[in-house]
């Protein structure tokens, strides 16, 4: 079994946790996100989701874990932001991560790159690194699969403009892929509760991705506070004392 092989292997059927905090939210700190991953490790995850040079770095010397690195940037003119050129890519490797996440949408990357068209590009330079399909759609997921991708996730569902959005996770999604690709499928988006984490290895999933619900506090407060506002009036009536 090479590298590569034991990597996967690693990830197989279990919870991989995105310990992301863009600039400008509190948590926005190497530091922090390696302490997050060190939790999330104790806590039993098999892998970690990463954003950034510094963050990639700092979690590698504090966890002993398969990292998934990006780096989100935005270039003007073009939609895909997650590891959109070879810079971004070098970077992410540079940092020592296992596995590169790049965006694999039909959306065309800096320069007018096709999804294949760029994928040729960086596993010809780097043919010994592991590349995860960021995608959004059915025809996007095969596609990504037959021009060789080692991993596809889901992660892009409901992030593009014609994809599947909806509150629950994408589980058509991961179904219809799951039966017909061969390569590995992570479940990402969406995944709130860990009833929805075992329906999406149920329905065929290699592993699941949770980010948010678990490591993005501010948008956790705010699905209870939001829930709390809107269930109010339902509340007072189930509490009101009806006389006669």
């Amino acid at each position: 079994m090479n590298v590569a092989e034991k990597v996967l292997q690693k990830l197989e059927k279990g919870l991989i946790v995105s310990c992301q905090a863009l600039e400008g939210e509190p948590l926005h700190s190497p530091f922090i996100m390696a302490k997050m991953a060190k939790a999330t490790e104790m806590g039993g995850a098999v892998a970690i989701r990463a954003n950034g040079y510094d963050d990639i770095v700092a979690i590698k010397k504090e966890v002993n874990l398969p990292v998934i690195g990006l780096v989100k940037k935005k270039y003007e003119g073009y939609v895909p932001y997650i590891t959109p050129t070879i810079e971004e890519v070098e970077q992410v490797v540079r940092a020592g991560a296992e596995i590169v996440a790049v965006d694999a949408t039909r959306s065309l990357k800096p320069g007018g790159l096709t999804t294949e068209e760029f994928f040729k590009k960086i596993k010809k330079e780097y043919p010994d690194i592991l590349f995860m399909a960021d995608i959004s759609t059915y025809e996007e997921g095969i596609e990504a699969a037959e021009i060789g991708f080692d991993i596809v996730s889901t992660t892009l569902s409901g992030y593009t403009e014609y994809s599947h959005h909806g509150e629950e996770p994408d589980f058509e999604l991961v179904t219809r892929l799951a039966k017909e690709i061969k390569v590995p499928l992570i479940a990402e988006g969406r995944i709130w509760e860990p009833r929805q984490a075992l329906e999406a290895l149920e329905k065929g999933a290699y592993a699941v991705v949770v980010g948010t619900a678990i490591t993005r506090p501010q948008e956790i407060t705010k699905r209870f506070v939001d829930f709390i506002k809107n269930n109010k009036g339902a509340q007072a009536c189930r509490n009101k004392t009806v006389s006669f």
